[in-house]
């Protein structure tokens, strides 16, 4: 078998969004040959803006990760004609990037899994190249999916579907789990994929025995490189390995070998220490917030997003505000003072405010501090041309205009203009 040289990345969620804006360039300047970057449709092809979500995506890559994506357009297996799956069949040929995203992961796997697709992405990554895969795709990637639309909108009884298996090819028998610390439901329970522990649990049981279950959070990033045998966490939260009940979590800039993604301790604890039990949360309150009040844990976590905001610390001061959303959402399920949880929702709602207020004060100081610098400049040029030190001079000019400043000498003295 050949040696496997590229990358998968597998996204909670957040894969057009600023947070992996650097990861997403990481992953490409990664790749070990050349080719093309390509966003595949189909996982929204059955929706009626799924060319507006292709071209957001293209748009995302041109602006923010400044690198061409073209668009792999295959909706659905009956509208293709056989004129579109060779040319989505070349364009996966001649990959070295390939980005799937949001949209339902029950329908992916009904439109590719009979398709050369999963043979070509394989294919892709074993030369050096990297697949994205993110939420509703990141689900397909395993052993199993699961149907999320169809248990938690329309209610049918609780079911896995046969997943694309792109991971159990490459070696890895798991099952990929993203939204998994997801808390969208507020007044109820909607972690690990908008399942909620009650449901998760039930579902869990009904995977063969000894499967391993890989949650990743909201706006983070498992990057498993084969070619060194090792998995990286980026993003925000951090990733929970989960088998029979008992789990590991690594965070951000973890690292890990692939062999620990399907291997846990053989006793009954996680990794921290947190024993586990048949119906413990996938997801346990650590000992920490245990030993302290509602009120000590909730200025704890405004404290480091006070801090993070006087620093312009954005990743550090956005996983606050997701954390304080998850810790009065949890302090709800256990029965918190109803009173304190409406405080708690008050002082959220400020740090919201104060995170929206603090850039826009941050982006008023720059202007100011701008023209301070550009002064400093040309004041420092105007020593230099004194000193007949034309090179010198000549070289803070470019640097003025490669920053937008057009610089004018005049009889009067230097003058500029952005």
């Amino acid at each position: 078998m050949a040696k496997v040289l590229g990358k998968i990345a597998l996204m909670g969620s957040g894969e057009l969004s600023g947070t992996m804006v650097e990861t997403h360039k990481r992953l490409l300047a990664g790749n070990k040959f050349s080719g093309k970057a390509f966003f595949l449709d189909t996982p929204a092809g059955f929706q009626e803006n799924v060319d507006l979500l292709a071209r957001r995506a293209v748009k995302y890559f041109e602006e923010q990760v400044l690198h061409s994506m073209e668009i792999a357009s295959f909706k659905s297996v009956e509208s293709a004609t056989a004129s579109d799956i060779e040319q989505v069949n070349r364009q996966l040929s001649e990959a070295n990037f390939v980005l799937i995203g949001p949209g339902s992961p029950t329908y992916t796997v009904r439109q590719l899994k009979d398709t050369p697709v999963p043979t070509l992405l394989n294919a892709m990554i074993t030369k050096g190249g990297c697949l994205v895969s993110a939420s509703a795709a990141a689900l397909t990637t395993g052993s199993h999916t699961l149907p999320v639309y169809e248990i938690y909108k329309v209610g049918q009884p609780l079911y896995w579907e046969e997943g694309l298996n792109i991971l159990g090819h490459l070696g890895l028998d798991i099952v990929v789990i993203p939204h998994w610390n997801n808390a969208e439901g507020g007044n109820h329970d909607t972690r690990y994929c908008y399942m909620g522990e009650r449901r998760f649990l039930a579902l869990e049981k009904q995977l063969p025995p000894e499967t391993t279950i890989l949650g990743i959070d909201e706006h983070t990033a498992c990057i498993l490189d084969f070619s060194t045998g090792m998995a990286h966490v980026e993003g925000l939260g951090q990733i929970t390995i989960r088998c029979g009940g008992i789990e590991q979590h690594y965070g951000r800039g973890e690292t890990i070998t692939l062999e620990q993604l399907v291997c846990v301790d053989e006793s009954n604890q996680t990794v921290d220490g947190t024993t586990i039990g048949e119906t413990a949360s996938a997801q346990p309150q650590s000992q920490h917030e245990e030993k302290i009040s509602f009120w000590d844990r909730l200025h704890e976590i405004e404290n480091v997003f006070q801090k993070a905001l006087e620093e312009n610390d954005t990743a550090t001061m956005t996983t606050q505000l997701l954390e304080a959303d998850r810790f009065l959402w949890q302090a709800q399920l256990d029965l918190e003072n109803p009173e304190f949880i409406s405080q708690g929702r008050e002082l959220y709602r400020e740090m919201i405010v104060l995170a929206g207020t603090g850039f826009e004060r941050s982006f008023q100081e720059i202007p100011g501090k701008f023209e301070i610098l550009v002064n400093e400049i040309v004041r420092l040029r105007e020593e230099y041309r004194r000193e007949k030190r034309w090179a010198e001079a000549d070289r803070l000019r470019d640097i003025l205009q490669s920053a937008g400043v057009t610089l004018e000498d005049t009889v009067e003295g230097p003058r500029w203009r952005y």
